[in-house]
């Protein structure tokens, strides 16, 4: 087995499905610099984009990304066993196995990453609010993607605060 092309295959593909729904870098940066910015008066676009890149180049970070978002498109398509396609088409708040993907995408960059997370899960800010709408939306499920944005996000603005004090 060649795992440098299943490596190649994967990478691309995780970023394909983020195009693909909508996300982009420009998103991503702007949820960084809504987390960060407070702290961090001098960051700029280039800085916060260097530390996406760097958690997205992370396998992990890739597999959650593809589960996720392939999961979406089942409930989508109504391919999904009962109950789990009306939890997931409703984006029922006590299924929680969202954010249990979403968490382990923070876990890599430690316990910042976690209250960041957390923070923009609760207040949805730019396109966390758009992936969340359910108005207009209608056949489309972001059950996993809207969390797994906001885990890539606040998982770059733990890379950030901990290289900005010397510890990643």
């Amino acid at each position: 087995m060649n795992y440098a092309v299943r490596d190649e295959k994967v990478r691309e593909t995780a970023y394909h499905l983020l195009k693909e729904r909508g996300v982009t870098m420009d998103h991503l940066v702007e949820l960084v610099m809504y987390l960060q910015k407070p702290y961090f008066p001098d960051l700029d676009k280039e800085t916060c984009e260097y530390n996406i890149k760097k958690v997205l180049q992370k396998r992990e970070i890739q597999n959650a990304i593809i589960t996720g978002i392939q999961l979406d498109i089942l409930a989508e398509k109504g391919m999904l066993i009962e109950p789990l396609q009306e939890m997931l088409a409703q984006d029922e708040g006590l299924y929680g196995i969202d954010e249990v993907l979403a968490l382990s995408i923070v876990n890599v960059y430690g316990s910042i990453g976690f209250t960041n997370y957390g923070y923009v899960d609760k207040v949805k800010p730019g396109i966390l609010k758009v992936l969340n709408q359910k108005e207009g939306n209608e056949g489309v499920v972001h059950t996993f993607l809207d969390d797994i944005v906001g885990a890539i996000a606040a998982a770059a603005s733990s890379r950030l605060a901990h290289s900005r004090f010397g510890t990643r």
